[in-house]
């Protein structure tokens, strides 16, 4: 089965073409600048060098048609025409608690997606953009939504429900949903596999670190926990999010800077993190760059993210009563050893410690634990596309077997 995984952003479109069965990415790249001057689409076709193809692309309807072109043209395309294209499989950021798992997608699940607009005003918009645009596109074919939250509905009350009035829960659905959940569910489902042992059976700690951050407890294959919370700017601090802090510093700086609910917004979301902290950059490697040439501040950031993840670890193996293995993915975890040990470093306690050698592997598959460490780390690039696909997969086909059953 063919599949095509969309991944639609507020300006840009992340696609990849993937063959289930074979798990072969068939071609990838991305539809940048949607509604800007210079747009165009980076693609890449497997086992060859990517290429950058200018498009005016106003909107993500013609991106979308673009997209399809390329996939299907002489010079770069990979398939003949889109009858070849089996379905397509969505992200979508978030799911409210409707939705505990993916689902096909129909009028009443956009409908959902829209009620959640609200929660994730940034990212699901531009979803059900992509979700619509593929809808004209290629008409008939089956489409998936892959929702970020799913994995994280499994959390008990203790760990989602806030401590406010309980009435807003109710009225508004204020709690903890969590994100990040399909690249949590599949590093996790990775690191059971190369342990050889059933995932029912581990406690695991998971780190997506990249420009946003997330940490995770998973129990027995189940989020008990998570980092973010009802939106994506909670738990450790990020590239440009500031994470946890004091609720009371928000109405405090509003007042003190003049500054609107748009602007504490902004602030919080888009000028803090390590950027705020650094007064330098949002990406990591700058930060090291600048903490090798002596920059306190830039050494404070790192010091304080690797700090913060560390608090992460210990506490969500307190809240599993235990912990087998830890795995750090996503562009910072799969990439940077010095993140890694820090995040690591002063657990032995708890059985956690890195042979340092290991950990200087970047983007593959790798025990990072020192010989006789109780507790296994890993370092596990992580494959939402192809969790994506397929989850897609497996929907198409129930759906089909129950078509198949009703005749």
């Amino acid at each position: 089965m063919k599949v095509l995984v969309i991944n639609a952003g507020s300006s840009s479109i992340k696609y990849q073409l993937l063959d289930v069965h074979s798990a072969q990415v068939l071609a990838k790249g991305g539809a940048e600048r949607i509604g800007l001057d210079g747009s165009l689409i980076k693609h890449q076709q497997r086992n060859l060098e990517p290429v950058k193809i200018p498009f005016r692309m106003p909107d993500h309807r013609t991106a979308i048609r673009e997209i399809l072109d390329v996939l299907t043209s002489v010079e770069h395309g990979v398939i003949a025409s889109m009858d070849e294209i089996d379905a397509v499989g969505h992200r979508v950021v978030h799911g409210g608690e409707k939705f505990s798992s993916s689902a096909i997608i129909t009028a009443e699940v956009k409908q959902a997606i829209r009620a959640c607009f609200r929660m994730a005003p940034l990212h699901n918009p531009p979803n059900m953009t992509g979700i619509e645009a593929c809808e004209e596109a290629v008409p008939g074919v089956p489409q998936v939504a892959v929702f970020d939250t799913a994995f994280h509905q499994t959390m008990p009350g203790r760990a989602y429900i806030y401590a406010l009035p309980y009435e807003l829960y109710e009225k508004h659905g204020i709690r903890r949903y969590g994100f990040h959940g399909t690249s949590h569910r599949y590093v996790a489902g990775r690191c059971a596999e190369l342990m050889g042992r059933p995932i029912e059976e581990m406690k695991i700690v998971t780190c997506h670190l990249g420009n946003g951050s997330s940490i995770a407890a998973v129990d027995g294959g189940k989020s008990i926990d998570t980092s973010m919370g009802m939106t994506p700017l909670a738990g450790v601090s990020m590239g440009t999010r500031c994470g946890d802090i004091d609720p009371a510093l928000v109405t405090m700086i509003m007042d003190r800077e003049g500054l609107d609910l748009r602007g504490i917004d902004d602030l919080m979301n888009k000028k803090s993190g390590v950027a705020g902290v650094s007064g330098i950059s949002s990406d990591f490697r700058d930060l090291d760059d600048a903490q090798k040439a002596g920059n306190p501040r830039a050494k404070l950031a790192l010091d304080m993210f690797k700090y913060q993840v560390r608090k992460y670890i210990a506490a969500y193996a307190a809240a599993m009563g235990g912990v087998d293995a830890v795995v750090f993915t996503a562009g910072i975890g799969e990439n940077n050893p010095d993140v890694r040990w820090g995040s690591c470093e002063g657990l032995a306690f708890m059985g956690i410690a890195l042979d340092p050698e290991k950990n200087l592997v970047r983007g593959r598959e790798t025990d990072i634990s020192a010989d006789g460490a109780t507790v296994r780390v890993w370092s596990i690039p992580t494959n939402e596309e192809l969790a994506i696909a397929a989850e897609t997969e497996r929907l198409v086909a129930e759906m089909r077997r129950a078509k198949e059953a009703g005749k």
